[in-house]
């Protein structure tokens, strides 16, 4: 807690013991708290010395003083442009800028009051407990100091240096929204309606003003707020355009600049109309802060930038994730049919995965051969529009993130939201049913065949007693297999709308619609139709194929790497236990039975929730969901399931 040792310090600073800069570090140093998370004790802190300054005038003065000659005396223009504002050297050019600058940091420049400004604040911790701190509690510290007592003189110097720093941001702003990449997005950049280059017109005509009034600051707002607008369009429209890494730090820089603008417009209405500016400072001094403790930060400046990707990308896959959920009856039974019919396919692929294992090849061979009969059948089975259950969470967890960005900041839509969980819960519950009854019977069924025309099982009692032990939850890691399984599948979601993102961005439909030499081989008619199915069907199948790639080299990873690493999938399980039944002849123990029921339904219930849960994990950070959200809407969810639980078994009611 602040101590009340300000007088002495005040009283040095006076005599010229202490510089400006050390005297700041050393009065913030008082205010920081032990625990940077102790926000109770710094906002005392602070409180602590508002008391003090009223109590003394003098010290006030001093502190007033010694703030106002650094933001004379330095350059103030780069702290208020770009601190806080992403740069435009490249992702990866900034990731090994902040990892090398973190390993050999600079040396502080004492002309420029950004490097003086984290001598000032100069533990990463600081971010914690100045943007903890209650806005009120650093209004009243502003209110307190009053820079607008300082002589004319420093206060026109601190109002040229807003100003100054306003017309650089202008300016990038104006770069910004002609770089070619957003043109692409927005061809109606490149006039002079674009609203980039009529802020920095107007920006122009406002700094040129001898006498400026609240209406020339107010048209201003109304120009950045028709940049901003613009901005959240495009933005809008690349979910269905896609979007790059530098589009998407592009996008994140623009409104950064636009929003630094508008602050700073605040502040500049304050002093020149001589209005109450502690409101504005203290959302700059927190934006300042957090971007000074946080520069060389290579965790925070990845998820900046992967965020609204990643909400790209689960958007693209929320789309796809629409067909996996039943809302009525009809839909409910036709995807238990689709179901039904990729358990017909799963099981010839369960055959041919037994055939490649007995050869006993080299692991890496054997991996390759696993991946291409797993990717090969997955692809089969969408293009024959079936259906693997547990391919739905990773699609079906961006459509209910969807519905949590669009509801779940209203408590009156939580309950639309369980009602999309419940319909989500019983559809991927009758496509494992609907895959389990048909693969095992299926399996059964090409032992029969493979009686018939050799006369002996498809696969021997000792390969089918490893096969059921294999899938054992009780003597087994299956479960653990089954995790594994459950990351490919999330994997396979992301790479899905990575892949749908991609074709879009790139216009690569209309890229192949274009070549000559296809439309010579294949007519123009045909070739449209195989550019609309790539256009709306290539992130399914990558995220197919890659899902197979995922599953077929996890055991040969494992065994080349010397870990127990393999993977476990519900509906091969079944397919197993269907091949090692006949083959015993059926003639096997309760336990036996008990433990692949078992297996099968753990592996199933493991594959969902570990898929499921990493899926709507990335979606809910993409989209910025609170913890306050999730509560409310937990609690409706379990009041739902406790009330009416075959809710979320059973098909749906129609509706109404």
């Amino acid at each position: 807690m602040f101590q009340p040792t300000f007088d002495h310090q005040a009283a040095r600073e006076a005599a010229g013991d202490l510089d400006d800069i050390q005297f700041l570090r050393a009065l913030f140093d008082d205010i920081r708290p032990n625990v940077s998370t102790d926000i109770e004790s710094a906002s005392k802190a602070l409180q602590a010395l508002c008391f003090l300054l009223q109590q003394h005038p003098q010290y006030a003065l001093s502190l007033r003083n010694s703030l106002l000659r650094l933001l004379n005396e330095k350059s103030v223009i780069s702290l208020y442009s770009d601190h806080g504002i992403q740069s435009d050297l490249g992702f990866f050019t900034e990731i090994y800028r902040r990892l090398s600058h973190k390993l050999l940091p600079d040396v502080p420049d004492p002309k420029y009051l950004k490097d003086v400004f984290g001598q000032i604040f100069h533990q990463n911790s600081d971010v914690d407990w100045v943007i903890g701190m209650p806005d009120t509690v650093w209004r009243d510290f502003m209110q307190t100091l009053d820079i607008s007592q300082g002589d004319a003189t420093q206060q026109q110097n601190c109002i040229q240096e807003v100003k100054d720093a306003l017309q650089v941001l202008s300016y990038r702003l104006s770069a910004s929204g002609l770089d070619p990449e957003l043109i692409l997005q927005h061809e109606d950049l490149e006039s002079n309606d674009s609203p980039f280059i009529t802020q920095n017109i107007e920006i122009q005509k406002f700094l040129a003003l001898s006498a400026i009034r609240a209406e020339d600051i107010q048209h201003l707002y109304t120009v950045l707020k028709r940049c901003e607008q613009l901005t959240y369009e495009i933005r809008k429209s690349n979910a269905k355009t896609g979007t790059s890494i530098s589009l998407t730090a592009l996008m994140q820089r623009i409104l950064q600049q636009i929003q630094r603008m508008q602050l700073l417009l605040d502040i500049l209405h304050g002093l020149i109309l001589k209005h109450d500016v502690s409101q504005a400072i203290t959302r700059l001094l927190k934006q300042l802060v957090d971007a000074e403790c946080k520069k060389n930060n290579l965790a925070e400046y990845w998820r900046q930038n992967t965020e609204l990707l990643a909400l790209r990308v689960t958007e693209n896959a929320s789309h796809t994730g629409e067909h996996y959920i039943a809302q009525h009856r009809h839909e409910y039974y036709k995807l238990m049919g689709s179901a039904m019919g990729a358990g017909i396919i799963i099981a010839i692929m369960a055959l041919f995965k037994i055939i490649i294992a007995s050869y006993h090849l080299a692991p890496l061979t054997e991996a390759i051969l696993f991946s291409l009969n797993y990717g090969l059948g997955f692809v089969i089975i969408h293009l024959l529009h079936f259906t693997v259950a547990t391919k739905q969470p990773a699609m079906t967890a961006a459509t209910i993130a969807a519905t949590i960005d669009d509801h779940g900041h209203d408590s009156k839509n939580i309950h639309n939201l369980v009602n999309i969980v419940a319909q989500t819960t019983s559809s991927q519950t009758i496509a494992i049913l609907g895959n389990v009854v048909v693969v095992i019977p299926m399996a059964i069924l090409i032992d029969w065949l493979v009686i018939q025309a050799t006369g002996h099982h498809f696969i021997g009692a000792e390969k089918a007693h490893a096969l059921l032990d294999s899938n054992n939850p009780l003597i087994s890691l299956t479960v653990l297999y089954a995790a594994v399984a459950g990351v490919c599948l999330f994997l396979s979601g992301l790479i899905a709308g990575y892949h749908d993102n991609l074709a879009a961005y790139n216009r690569i439909p209309e890229r192949l619609g274009h070549l000559q030499w296809l439309q010579r081989l294949l007519g123009k008619d045909r070739l449209w139709r195989i550019t609309e199915y790539i256009r709306h069907n290539l992130g399914a199948l990558a995220g197919n194929f890659y899902f197979g790639c995922l599953l077929g080299f996890a055991s040969g990873l494992g065994v080349m790497l010397g870990l127990p690493l393999d993977i476990r999938h519900v509906t091969f399980v079944a397919a197993f236990s269907g091949y090692a039944l006949p083959a015993l002849d059926f003639q096997v123990s309760h336990y036996i039975i008990a433990t692949s029921v078992l297996g099968i339904a753990l592996v199933g219930t493991t594959n969902l929730i570990t898929s499921f849960g990493l899926a709507i994990y990335v979606a809910m950070k993409s989209r910025k969901v609170r913890y306050r959200h999730w509560k409310a809407f937990w609690l409706e969810l379990f009041t739902a399931l406790y009330r009416q639980p075959g809710k979320f078994l059973l098909p749906p009611k129609k509706p109404e």
